[in-house]
């Protein structure tokens, strides 16, 4: 609430910050919205037609009504973009138009904005949720692509690679599980981590002692330690969810 009124007394800089303005009632501002992505409206459409398309085209007033629901639907809870939301939304529509115009060829329509309203009417929550999956499922392939090239960085920083790392990668369960275990220690000591952070290399000597593994295996495995110990150290949910798939084995 605080940072509605906060918002009130400011002009939104942010689309989102324009949209929660618009959920709340702000009817001006959706249509100076809606005016104003007209183009992205058409452009979004027109990836689909595979061609021009104005404002005149039937096509088009599915993609505004679409974009208009986009704009109710939307949450930035998770941060998440309005216009990857209302781009899928707008295909979608858009394709489901052109699939009902293809099994009624005769059919001519004069109120396309109606006919939709009546549709969206008719449609199960069942078919709403396939829509926002979708969304979330792209959403989640491009947030774990980013992950992947920002966990490479941090890997370099290191002198080790994705290569490196998938050779240097425990055969059997049992020895991934204890290198992970190993991570976890080094994580969990304030001096083991600060020595790998520092040096860019294990504190062997140090984990000797801690840990029930030897020298060798710890070696053996540095470079995979190492990469668990950086998954733990940084923000990266994939890559944990794959951890823990891989201590539940």
């Amino acid at each position: 609430m605080l940072s509605l009124l906060f918002m009130a007394k400011r002009k939104p800089k942010t689309l989102e910050e324009k949209v929660l303005l618009i959920q709340q009632g702000d009817v001006k501002l959706r249509d100076d919205l809606i005016l104003a992505y007209k183009p992205f409206i058409a452009k979004t459409v027109s990836s689909i037609c595979k061609r021009y398309i104005n404002e005149n085209d039937d096509e088009f007033s599915i993609g505004l009504i679409a974009f208009n629901e986009a704009i109710e639907k939307f949450s930035s809870d998770k941060g998440n973009s309005l216009l990857s939301f209302a781009d899928i939304l707008i295909k979608r529509k858009v394709i489901d138009y052109i699939r009902q115009q293809a099994r009624n060829p005769q059919t001519v329509s004069v109120n396309f904005e109606s006919e939709l309203l009546e549709e969206e009417g008719a449609r199960t929550t069942i078919e709403d949720e396939i829509s926002l999956d979708d969304y979330r499922k792209r959403l989640e392939d491009q947030q774990r692509r980013e992950e992947i090239v920002q966990f490479r960085q941090v890997l370099l920083e290191f002198g080790l690679s994705f290569d490196d790392i998938v050779q240097q990668s425990p055969k059997h369960a049992d020895a991934r599980k204890n290198a992970i275990e190993v991570a976890k220690i080094i994580i969990e000591n304030e001096d083991l981590k600060q020595h790998l952070l520092d040096k860019k290399r294990l504190p062997i000597k140090q984990l000797e002692k801690l840990v029930s593994l030897s020298r060798k295996t710890i070696e053996r495995n540095r470079k995979y330690i190492i990469a668990i110990s950086l998954v733990f150290l940084g923000d990266y949910m994939y890559l944990r969810e794959y951890l823990k798939g891989v201590l539940e084995e």
